[in-house]
C-alpha cells in the first residue's frame, strides 16, 4: 500500500515515524492481511519496537504501547530497518502530500490524521532565573 499522511498537529520525527507505523499496521488489519513486515528508515524507532533499546519519554512510552497491541493482530509482524537512502519511495511521498493540498489522485492516498494516536500530556517547567546560563560575574 502506498499512502501519504498529513498530520493535523505538531510531532517531532519520531512521533511522526510511529504515527505513519501505527496507521500503516491499523491500515493492514483493516485490508485483512495477517502477516505483515514494516519498513523503516528510523534506526531508534526499529530498535525500540524490538526492544533493544528502552524510552523514558511518557510519549515515546504510549506508542511503544499502541504498537505492541496493534502487533497482536498479526500472525506475524516484523519490522525491518533499511537505510535511508532505499527509502528514497517514503521521502518522496513524504514531500508529495505536502504539494497535493487540493490535488486528487487515483493514486495515492492522503490520509489526515487530526490529532496524535496516543493521549497527550502536557508538561510544565519552571525557568528559574539562576540557571546555567547565567554569567558568573
Amino acid at each position: 500500500m502506498e499512502f501519504a499522511i498529513r498530520f493535523d498537529f505538531k510531532a517531532s520525527n519520531n512521533e511522526a515515524k510511529y504515527e505513519a507505523l501505527a496507521l500503516c499496521m491499523s491500515m493492514a488489519q483493516d485490508a485483512g492481511a495477517l502477516h505483515l513486515i514494516a519498513y523503516s528508515d528510523s534506526q531508534l524507532i526499529v530498535k525500540l519496537v524490538k526492544g533493544e533499546y528502552k524510552t523514558k519519554k511518557e510519549s515515546m512510552i504510549h506508542y511503544l504501547q499502541q504498537i505492541e497491541q496493534l502487533k497482536t493482530k498479526f500472525k506475524s509482524f516484523q519490522l525491518q530497518q533499511i537505510p535511508r537512502e532505499d527509502n528514497a519511495k517514503a521521502d518522496y511521498l513524504s514531500k508529495l502530500e505536502s504539494t497535493l493540498e487540493d490535488c486528487k489522485t487515483q493514486c495515492i492516498t492522503v490520509q489526515h490524521l487530526p490529532e496524535p494516536q496516543i493521549p497527550l500530556s502536557v508538561q510544565a517547567i519552571s525557568l528559574d532565573n539562576n540557571d546555567w546560563r547565567t554569567p558568573l560575574i
